[in-house]
Order: structure tokens, then C-alpha cells, then sequence
């Protein structure tokens, strides 16, 4: 069977090493923010994203228990705010949208009014040859309206400047499914 997180994670290396710098977009429970900072290393930058201070709380305690190199930013904002607080360009980030694994929170989704603009900036923000991971989750109502706005957002884009592919299991259309955004090592701007 296809491991989705799995091929988050191919992707992703693809285009991030040591000393780069990466921005998880919803650290949730801190698992994309562990693999983040391992892979960028000592001399990499990290920055997360999540509204919900618990998130940060069990992300924090994630990354010190797996030895995380202190390389770090845990942040108590929404996504859309990424331009406030990351200046530099960054070579991956990961959106992995919907609500809080295990924190019987359900009701506190992802919104199509900051997921937008925070893949926008997410996207202006990407380095030549950087990538973003774009998770979605279409078992609950808001994460299948994200999913529909963003496949057609990412129709629209140059794709001389930005490769951007879709990926599901075809025989079962609530599972997880994934975009990959890729720019151009060419590109420029």
C-alpha cells in the first residue's frame, strides 16, 4: 500500500539539506517539524506554524524527545502570518491541513480563508529548486472545499516557473491526498 508520509518525506529530500531553511506550515503534533529540523541540521532554520498553543506544547516536547537539533521556531499564529516572521527564502515547507490529531478538537479546522494566503506567501517565499508538500484531508467537509480551491489555484500557475503535481488513491476518494509544488531551479525571482 502507498505510504503518503512516506512520499512526503521522498519529495521533500529531494529538495532540502543541511543549512537550509523550512517552514512547517500546521506543526500540529510535531511530527513534520521533527523531520524538518533533523534533515536541515545544526546550521539549518525551522519555523512552525499552528494556532492552538497546545500544538506547541506537545511539538516542544516532541523535538526535545527525539533529540532535535535546536534550530527551531514554534509559533502561535496562523499560517497566513508566515511573511511576518520568516524573511529569508525557504528552500520546503509542509502543509498538512485540517484539525489537531488527538486533541478531540475537531471543530478547529484549517480555513480556506488563511490556507490560501498562506500557500500564496508560502509559494513567493520558495527558493529555486524548493518544494511544498500540500496534505489534504477531504473526510470532513472544510478539508474537501480546500482541497477543490486549491487544485484550481495551482491550475493557474506558470509552469515554466512552478511544477505542480497531484496525488490520490484513485479507489477511495476520502483518503488523504497530497499536491507537490515545485519551483523551478531556473526561476529567478
Amino acid at each position: 500500500m502507498v505510504d503518503l508520509t512516506g512520499l512526503h518525506k521522498h519529495f521533500i529530500l529531494e529538495h532540502l539539506g543541511e543549512g537550509d531553511v523550512a517552514v512547517d506550515f500546521t506543526m500540529g503534533n510535531g511530527g513534520d517539524t521533527l523531520f524538518l529540523s533533523k534533515t536541515v541540521g545544526e546550521n539549518g532554520r525551522v519555523y512552525a506554524f499552528d494556532i492552538q498553543e497546545e500544538a506547541l506544547i506537545s511539538t516542544r516536547a516532541h523535538l526535545e524527545a527525539n533529540g532535535a537539533p535546536k534550530n527551531y521556531t514554534l509559533i502561535c499564529d496562523s499560517h497566513h502570518k508566515v511573511k511576518e516572521y520568516v524573511k529569508e527564502p525557504i528552500k520546503a515547507g509542509m502543509f498538512n491541513l485540517g484539525y489537531l490529531p488527538r486533541s478531540g478538537k475537531k471543530f478547529i479546522t484549517t480555513m480556506r480563508e488563511t490556507t490560501m494566503p498562506a500557500v500564496e506567501a508560502a509559494i513567493d517565499l520558495l527558493a529555486p529548486d524548493g518544494a511544498l508538500i500540500v496534505a489534504i484531508y477531504p473526510g470532513h467537509e472544510e478539508g474537501a472545499l480546500e482541497g477543490d480551491m486549491l487544485r484550481e489555484y495551482f491550475k493557474t500557475l506558470s509552469k515554466y516557473r512552478i511544477c505542480a503535481s497531484e496525488f490520490h488513491i484513485l479507489n477511495s476518494p476520502t483518503s488523504p491526498y497530497f499536491y507537490l509544488i515545485e519551483k523551478s531551479p531556473r526561476c529567478k525571482e
